[in-house]
């Protein structure tokens, strides 16, 4: 430290002594807890894959700062909630992120913002599509044992824009200026495995039966005798899905706007409903069954209409399915559909949790390739809440029931519980910044090793502990990159 940059605030609140406040000459970061979840990256090669995948079209000769530097700094950059690259303009001298990216504490600096800028743009649409690949690889490999069954929810959320963004477009449903992107996520370990950014006045289904046809062919080729559903809201109720579904073999369950004629064949149970309530004062809920066919359907498709009665008025839902289990239980089927709110949880942490709409780039391409830095920081935390996990034991009352099939109130005190005993193999993006990622630390470099202390008395030590223990007692082997 230079003699003439050293200073000295004094505040006076405290009524026995000054508090003196000085800068001092060491190698200190905020963002200490990225070190283990670079470990498991590592172990999973999961950053080593999405790398593989990038062409760098530069001069080795001239090359200053690695495509591998630069991905690690903006994927840890996303964890620790530094969303933009503007926040490498400081976080390229902070001595962590040197060691994330493979540098020493005390090597040169790392990449600037303009330079990131240029990487960003620089990606090929080669490499996105190789990026596609990617991720359907780290799924399928992320699985022990092949699955016997698998469910795929696809969604949109809404990326609200600012600037002059290639193929931003005004949306009238959303009231804004904005790209769309989509996801396909699987119920069973929450991982996204496929991503693509649709321009902002697209329709959600547009091109969403192409990008269900390559994963599931994808996932069939590793996993020939997996049954598939697939899930998703009413904007992908259309024809086009229902089609690519039964042609493929796909168990599907979407949601289906309510029109006259379905409000004329679910009229009956309504009045049924609604008179149960008159009579008992308690709120009721009640399903109905049926073939339809809707005028651009050429054949008929069963839907089941739900109808609920409370105090706030009358609410009527549809879905239109193939599962053999409506013709039973109309009701479970239904439910199961609505679980699907569990992937708009997952897209919301990909959206807010780890500002995934935070795509300001100019070009196009340069935002999709984002949305995969954004995606690949969002699985890799995945990945971590999975290996961590620690849930208490559901009750035993009624050992035949799996929790899903329990009473709300009693998955609300298991979940309640899991939360207080489980907060990191629970905890959103948030959670895991608080209670891990941000902590302060001083690095020391010396000859043989590289020393990072952290403070006896931070509360949250012993989640560190943890966590590190969960990741160094973690083997697997790395598959080797695509391609």
């Amino acid at each position: 430290m230079i003699v003439q940059s050293v200073w000295q605030k004094s505040f006076d609140f405290l009524p026995c002594k000054p508090i003196v406040v000085e800068p001092i000459d060491a190698s200190l970061t905020s963002d200490a807890g990225l070190l283990p979840i670079r470990e498991l990256d590592e172990r999973l090669g999961l950053t080593a894959q999405f790398i593989a995948a990038l062409e760098d079209p530069r001069c080795a000769r001239c090359i200053g700062h690695t495509f591998a530097e630069m991905t690690r700094m903006r994927i840890y950059g996303i964890l620790a909630d530094y969303e933009d690259q503007n926040d490498h303009d400081t976080l390229r001298s902070d001595p962590v992120f040197k060691l994330l990216a493979g540098r020493g504490p005390n090597d040169d600096d790392l990449a600037s913002q303009p330079t990131l800028s240029r990487f960003e743009n620089a990606i090929s649409v080669k490499s996105l599509f190789r990026l596609r690949d990617v991720l359907i690889d780290q799924f399928i490999a992320s699985f022990a044992t092949p699955p016997k069954r698998l469910t795929l929810d696809i969604d949109t959320f809404d990326d609200p824009t600012h600037g002059h963004q290639q193929l931003t477009f005004f949306h009238g449903y959303y009231d804004q200026h904005q790209y769309l992107p989509r996801a396909i996520t699987c119920a069973e370990n929450d991982l996204v495995l496929a991503i693509c950014l649709l321009h902002g006045s697209s329709h959600a289904a547009m091109g969403a039966d192409d990008d269900v046809e390559y994963v599931v062919h994808r996932l069939r080729e590793a996993w020939p005798g997996v049954r598939i559903e697939v899930r998703g809201d009413s904007g992908f109720g259309v024809p086009a899905m229902y089609a690519v579904c039964e042609r493929l073999d796909l168990q599907y369950t979407f949601g289906l706007t309510m029109n006259a004629t379905l409000k004329k064949l679910s009229e009956p149970l309504l009045n049924h409903v609604q008179t149960q309530y008159e009579q008992t004062g308690q709120p009721q809920r009640s399903f109905c069954d049926f073939w339809y066919q809707a005028g651009s359907w050429p054949a008929q498709r069963r839907v089941v209409i739900k109808v609920e009665v409370h105090a706030q008025g009358t609410n009527r839902r549809a879905i239109v399915t193939n599962r053999a289990g409506v013709f039973v239980l109309p009701g479970a089927v239904y439910d199961a559909y609505v679980d699907r709110g569990e992937s708009e949880n997952r897209n919301k942490e990909l959206k807010t949790g780890l500002a995934a709409d935070r795509l300001s780039d100019h070009r196009y391409m340069a935002n999709l390739f984002r949305l995969y830095l954004h995606t690949a920081a969002y699985n890799l935390l995945v990945r971590l809440r999975r290996l961590v996990a620690d849930p208490p034991a559901v009750p035993q009352s009624e050992p035949e029931l799996p929790l899903e099939s329990r009473s709300l109130p009693q998955k609300r005190r298991y979940f309640n519980q899991r939360r207080l005993r489980d907060p990191l193999g629970e905890g959103h993006a948030c959670t895991w910044q608080t209670r891990l990622i941000k902590v302060a630390a001083r690095i020391r470099e010396t000859a043989r090793r590289v020393v990072v202390e952290l403070s006896g008395c931070w509360p949250y030590l012993d989640h560190y502990a943890a966590v590190s223990d969960a990741v160094l007692a973690f083997t697997v082997s790395v598959p080797p990159p695509p391609g």
